[in-house]
């Protein structure tokens, strides 16, 4: 056998080796998801609070308690998370929300959220829906001449 067989026959099985790796290690961590989802629902409460901001910050910088930035892995310390200040009561507090709810949460609006711990699962408005104040999408430079020549084209500009 040729050497250019040998080195393609050695990178398939290096190939192979790794997506079945990578097939155990996503089975095992979609059970780990599942599991922590579960406690997740088992400790929601509802709480009805005032959203007074919401960034992406560093987890250090977000004024969360000392022992969370402690529990989380170091190369999660650097990563940005969705962060929502809320007044709670008397009390005001800083929360992790999940990805998907992050923009759905109205600032400077009261709303009524499925909170678990120092984590929002859920959002939904106490007066009227979330999206009333919602600002229209600015469109960028490239999405506006993108469409002026889908117009001069004949095309319907896609939205």
């Amino acid at each position: 056998m040729s050497t250019g067989w040998i080195i393609t026959i050695i990178v398939l099985v290096i190939m192979i080796a790794s997506a079945i790796g990578l097939y155990f290690f996503g089975k095992r961590t979609q059970k780990k998801q599942a599991e922590q989802q579960e406690q997740i629902e088992a400790a929601a409460q509802v709480v009805q609070m005032l959203v007074i901001d919401k960034k992406k910050m560093r987890l250090n910088q977000a004024g969360l308690p000392d022992i969370v930035i402690q529990q989380t892995p170091k190369l999660m310390r650097r990563s940005k998370v969705p962060i929502v200040k809320a007044k709670v009561g008397p009390q005001v507090m800083s929360f992790i929300a999940d990805a998907a709810v992050f923009d759905e949460i109205p600032v400077k609006k009261e709303v009524k959220a499925t909170v678990s711990g120092i984590y929002i699962s859920k959002v939904r408005g106490v007066r009227g829906s979330l999206n009333k104040g919602a600002e229209p999408v600015k469109k960028s430079r490239f999405q506006k001449f993108k469409e002026e020549l889908q117009k001069k084209a004949g095309a319907t500009p896609k939205k």
